[in-house]
């Protein structure tokens, strides 16, 4: 979650930043006839065996997107029930917020700017991490559930099987979702499934439903003492209990989860003036920018127009693209969803949504278990001693493949080898499977939307990998582009961070951040372009493709084995099996 300020000063010349632990550092110059700064509280998971959470406020320069300064914390999930149970402390998410504003604020002053300067504070989050409390003692309920909890796997084998045909999309054309562990409806009906206070709660009617976003808002905006109790339309459509078509919370939705209307927070614009900051050194400024964390990459990336796209490499990868004023109904797979509705009275905008499961996991796969590298930096070194992979392909499908095969029995393979194939080739092919993948997704986004990608803005911590977002660009044959800040590796959090403070500065009634293109075309990026023809481009899809053809059904293996050893293990009759 972050949370960003907005503000206005005087000019400054050679802002320091701080770093990690709040010492000051030079970021940039900035000669300008006034400041305007936007400042952002940061959530966002660092992938490691203790699933560390980081938060961290940002503020940045409006009128060229640089980070000024900014406060780190970090808190450790809580794992109860470790590879099915992932957990917070909704109490802890809030104190560490309140750390990290006055630790910010401090870090400003630090800079000579005022306080009141900060004009708006925008808030966005880890979509579908669901939280329940009481409205009347402002207690949670029981632990924040986070997104990639799969605890509910029993509770959605339930849901699908009472529907007519036992379909997880029935409820899509509604809402863009398929039923599965991932959204937050399903988490909120196993709380109410399992969890006794949260029963009670709901029978006596002091139970509040919310997303991080919710959270935070009613309880920076005065909690029991008339707390705003609100989402925005991003967050919202990750519930799977908005209908993305009316944007309002829809009786066949919550119906179908039975779960009652009186516990859901209103659902407003991204963009707006929720409520005002009671507490703390921002007492009485306004929140007003909500957006869900992917789409506030979005709009930090600036993808106003259908057809524009943003990559997240971490972990994975999430990929969004605009796709105009209508809902698209995905065929390959994709989730529709919200992009971005930048004032209650301007128009929603839709998006595609779409994951690659395995990126820089599969580096790390590298450097942990074949010993390959030591950090995962070095893959990018290795793999740039060869000049192709010489035929070698690394399909990475772990855990199975996801969109748009969505072939749950296919596993790992690395294919194509000879006696002179080398670790560096290797390491360049897993590189380029996060290319093939991140193509195999647009593809399908271009499929079900109609619209032909017309640009691709990147972020994560991945991008750093020169030759990464190279073989991306050669692969997919159009430009990707990426911010450029001096001193500091563009990152997730920091695209996330500019557009909830886009999203808030430009609020009506603030308005100290301008929307308009030509007043965006001071943020500066690094573009890459192809290097290599169409034709070359095209073998190597299709050699990708026949590679992933042979990763599949793999975890069904075991049934032919059943069948050779029920027949005649001689050689024909095995190969008939196998048939």
């Amino acid at each position: 979650m972050y949370i960003l300020l907005g503000s206005s000063g005087d000019a400054v010349e050679n802002l320091p930043r701080t770093t990690l632990d709040g010492k000051p550092k030079l970021l940039f110059n900035c000669q300008t006839e006034s400041l305007t700064c936007t400042g952002a509280l940061i959530t966002e998971v660092v992938e490691s065996k203790h699933l560390v959470v980081c938060r961290s406020m940002k503020i940045f320069c409006s009128k060229t997107g640089e980070l000024i300064t900014y406060h780190q914390t970090e808190i450790q999930q809580l794992l109860p029930k470790e590879g099915q149970w992932v957990e917070e402390d909704p109490k802890e998410i809030l104190q560490s917020v309140h750390v990290c504003i006055e630790k910010a604020v401090e870090n400003l002053q630090a800079l000579n700017l005022s306080v009141s300067d900060i004009k708006c504070v925008g808030i966005t989050n880890q979509r579908e991490t669901t939280i329940v409390w009481d409205k009347l003692t402002g207690q949670p309920l029981y632990n924040a559930i986070v997104w990639l909890d799969t605890r509910t796997s029993s509770t959605v084998d339930k849901l699908i099987a009472k529907t007519p045909q036992k379909d997880k999309d029935h409820l899509r054309a509604y809402c863009g979702l398929p039923i599965t562990t991932y959204f937050s409806a399903v988490k909120l009906r196993w709380l109410m499934e399992n969890v006794e206070p949260v029963r009670k709660a709901i029978q006596e009617n002091r139970c509040l439903f919310g997303t991080v976003d919710s959270w935070l808002l009613w309880n920076l905006t005065g909690g029991v003492s008339g707390g705003v109790h609100a989402t925005d339309v991003t967050n919202a459509s990750r519930t799977m209990l908005m209908n993305i078509h009316t944007l309002r919370w829809d009786e066949k939705l919550y119906g179908f989860f039975d779960i009652p209307m009186s516990v859901l927070p209103e659902i407003r614009s991204s963009s707006e003036v929720y409520g005002q900051m009671k507490m703390g050194p921002l007492q009485n400024v306004p929140i007003s920018g909500i957006l869900g964390d992917q789409q506030s990459a979005m709009v930090g990336q600036m993808c106003f127009k259908p057809g524009q796209a943003k990559n997240t490499y971490g972990t994975g990868c999430f990929l969004l693209m605009n796709t105009g004023t209508e809902a698209v109904e995905s065929k390959q797979g994709l989730l529709t969803t919200v992009g971005y509705q930048l004032g209650k009275n301007k128009p929603v905008v839709y998006a595609l949504e779409g994951a690659v499961a395995i990126a820089g996991a599969c580096v790390r796969w590298l450097r942990d278990n074949l010993g390959v590298i030591k950090t995962s930096e070095e893959v990018e070194v290795l793999a740039a001693k060869v000049d192709s992979t010489h035929g070698c392909y690394f399909v990475p499908a772990f855990s199975g493949l996801f969109c748009p095969y969505w072939q749950m029995d296919a596993r790992g393979i690395i294919c194509g080898l000879t006696q002179f194939t080398t670790k560096e080739h290797i390491a360049r092919a897993a590189l380029e499977a996060v290319c093939f993948q991140t193509r195999e997704i647009l593809e399908a986004m271009g499929k079900d939307s109609g619209i032909p990608l017309q640009s691709l803005q990147v972020d994560g911590g991945m991008t750093a990998n020169q030759l990464l977002m190279q073989l991306q660009t050669d692969l997919l044959g159009i430009s990707v582009g990426k911010y450029h800040n001096t001193g500091i590796r563009p990152s997730m959090p920091e695209t996330t961070a500019l557009g909830a403070a886009m999203a808030a500065g430009a609020a009506e009634r603030v308005g100290v951040w301008s929307l308009d293109s030509k007043d965006l075309s001071n943020i500066t990026t690094d573009t890459f372009n192809p290097c290599i023809r169409e034709k070359e481009r095209d073998a190597r899809f299709i050699r990708w493709k026949l590679a992933v053809q042979r990763s599949m059904r793999w975890e069904t293996a075991e049934d032919v084995v059943g069948k050779m050893f029920q027949h005649s293990t001689k050689d024909h009759d095995v190969h008939a099996v196998l048939l």
